[in-house]
């Protein structure tokens, strides 16, 4: 077998600031990762390996909804069991899983992937809001429950969309204030985010 040509203590250097560069993880858990890893068997490294290199080669957008996905459309928006006259848009993909973790809705969804934040030179050009409008135009939808984050760039965004969707004679509803003013929607409770949802109001 042939050995690695760089050297372990660069192997192990080079593997925790990768581990550092992930949201959340800081220098000492990129090293105690690290070093798990390095006591672990190579055929678990290999597993792992595998698994991120498939996240990157399989995982795709939905060409409906725009949520991740291994086929497309995604399942959501192939299930005929689910209400597609009401259409929940979100910031990012992990706000489904939040939402569809409470079990309280059973509508489609569009998902932004952003909000609208000048300080940050995110414009609505940016997001998929363009995309957003031509399945309003061309699909059956009665109600939009914008579901957005509630911090500022949340509310920009919201009301920017309630302004582009309300000419279109859509119902438009937001969720209820049950949601804390920062609070981003993938770390809600289910409790919470469960009564968000059923208290939905007007715009």
């Amino acid at each position: 077998m042939t050995r690695s040509t760089i050297p372990a203590a660069d192997a192990i250097n080079r593997l925790i600031q990768e581990f550092s560069r992930l949201p959340g993880i800081g220098p000492k858990s990129a090293q105690r990762i690290t070093f798990y890893l390095l006591r672990r068997p190579e055929e678990e490294a290999r597993v792992l390996a595998e698994a991120l290199l498939a996240l990157k080669k399989k995982i795709t957008l939905c060409s409906v909804c725009f949520n991740v996905t291994e086929d497309d459309p995604c399942p959501l928006c192939r299930n005929t069991e689910r209400d597609h006259t009401a259409l929940c848009i979100v910031e990012q993909p992990q706000d489904i899983l939040a939402l569809e973790h409470t079990g309280a809705y059973r509508g489609s969804y569009h998902v932004l992937h952003g909000a609208i934040s000048p300080t940050e030179g995110v414009g609505s050009h940016d997001i998929r809001i363009r995309e957003l409008l031509e399945r309003l135009r061309h699909n059956q939808v009665n109600e939009v429950i914008l579901a957005t984050n509630t911090n500022l760039e949340g509310e920009q965004t919201a009301m920017y969309l309630n302004q582009l969707i309300a000419p279109l004679g859509i119902r438009v509803t937001r969720l209820a204030r049950g949601l804390p003013f920062g609070t981003e929607l993938e770390y809600a409770d289910d409790v919470t985010l469960t009564r968000a949802l059923e208290g939905r109001q007007e715009f």
